[in-house]
């Protein structure tokens, strides 16, 4: 889609409504509408006329187009012009074959962006930009406008079925364009329109269609595996009872297994056939959803090869190359142990999670716990051992320091007076001591 433009315009609505006429080729007969002021049959005529300016020299083009789209909006029912408008533009631009592509949606896109934001016609020439996008197989220039869609539709005060006609326009487009991610996206917008607690709106032909269409989407996707936004639409519950084989399909890829898949092969023979599903590809993608489930539901993370071989139905041989592509489908984290033939699960996706996922977490919770503890008494223990030597040594501390108080008293009294060496002298007593 091409930038916001301007349209500068000079002279009154008769004069320019003239012009216009003469390049289309209708001055003659507008020319006496404009002499009795009756401007919007006069805009008519012109309007019916303008096809001819698709073969407008390049030129020409855009200065014709903004003056018509000038006009157009200056009239009191705008609404009746521009369906036809818009038509032309989605026609071949005859006049020029290499750029027909830009000036056509550079006149739509002048179309959009002269309306008031809030005018519901906008909704309207939206619709066909998006059809010409699709026309002209050019989606990735309309990619990065669609993240506005949701707030245009509340500013246009757009009802449910609206909304829906313009989700649908867009995932036709995106689908078109090899988008699917996309197209599916917009398609469970649309889904999402319907009044979960109308029943009959739920049930009507039109849910039940678009459903059935997301539900072949989804599955059929090698990149989706995770189906439970689908499921919870109202509309593709009711499938249960219009398509019962479909809705029991998508069971199969929600939360069962590879068997499963098989024995409802069985149960339908030539059904995924005839209905032109692909069976190498849902029988892959069961193979993957089903390696998922066994790394979910492993509770000591280790998962034998013998085990993967089982489960996916293929030899002991390829489980490596299954599990390099159960990886990189962001399914499951983990390494293989070629030595010890098991794959250590790091990381899982649980499918749904329902009563029997939320025993497992407590099972897993509770074996965490039990490890916890463990590593809590250790902690404990070895917190124990070390305040019990601390104290020891700080008991040993004090005995030595006891000690040595104990010995330097003895030492200073020993050598009071100065005196050293061996015991003291005495002489013998005489009388001249009396």
């Amino acid at each position: 889609m091409a930038t916001p433009q301007l349209i500068f315009v000079d002279g009154t609505f008769a004069e320019l409504a003239q012009e216009m006429a003469d390049f289309v080729q209708v001055g003659e007969e507008v020319q006496p509408l404009l002499e009795e002021d009756k401007r919007e049959d006069a805009l008519d005529a012109i309007v019916k006329a303008s096809h001819i300016l698709n073969g407008a020299p390049e030129k020409d083009f855009t200065p014709a187009y903004n003056l018509l789209i000038h006009l157009v909006l200056q009239s009191e029912e705008p609404k009746k012009y521009l369906p036809l408008l818009c038509g032309n533009l989605l026609k071949p631009i005859t006049g020029s074959p290499t750029h027909g592509f830009t000036l056509a949606s550079n006149a739509l896109t002048t179309i959009f962006n002269l309306l008031d934001k809030s005018n519901p016609l906008r909704f309207n020439v939206f619709m066909q930009i998006v059809r010409f996008i699709r026309q002209n197989s050019q989606f990735d220039l309309l990619k990065p406008r669609l993240k506005n869609v949701e707030g245009w539709l509340n500013e246009w005060k757009s009802d449910s079925e609206s909304q829906r006609k313009l989700y649908v326009e867009v995932s036709d487009a995106a689908n078109d364009a090899g988008d699917q991610e996309e197209s599916y996206f917009y398609l469970l917008k649309a889904l999402a329109t319907f009044d979960r607690d109308n029943q009959e709106e739920v049930t009507s032909d039109e849910a039940q269609k678009l459903s059935l269409r997301a539900l072949r989407m989804a599955i059929s996707s090698p990149s989706r595996f995770d189906f439970n936004d689908l499921r919870s639409l109202p509309s593709v519950h009711a499938l249960s009872d219009s398509h019962p084989v479909y809705s029991q399909l998508l069971d199969i890829f929600t939360e069962q297994d590879l068997e499963d898949y098989n024995d409802f092969r069985d149960e339908h023979q030539g059904w995924i056939e005839n209905e032109k599903l692909d069976h190498e590809k849902l029988q892959r993608k069961m193979r993957l959803l089903t390696f998922a489930s066994l790394a979910a539901s492993t509770p000591n993370r280790e998962i034998p090869y013998a085990s993967i071989a089982k489960a996916l139905q293929i030899p002991v041989e390829d489980v490596e190359m299954w599990t390099i592509d159960v990886i990189r489908s962001k399914l499951v984290e983990g390494r293989l142990s070629q030595k010890q033939k098991v794959f250590l699960v790091h990381r899982t996706t649980y499918r749904v999670f329902g009563e029997k996922q939320w025993r497992e977490l407590g099972t897993r919770v509770d074996q965490f716990k039990t490890v916890v503890d463990r590593l809590v008494g250790v902690v404990r223990k070895a917190q124990t051992d070390v305040e019990a030597q601390r104290e020891r040594e700080q008991q040993e501390l004090e005995r030595k320091l006891a000690n040595a108080g104990l010995d330097e008293p003895q030492q200073r009294g020993g050598n009071r007076g100065g005196r050293t060496g061996g015991p003291r002298q005495t002489r013998p007593r005489t009388d001249d001591d009396d």
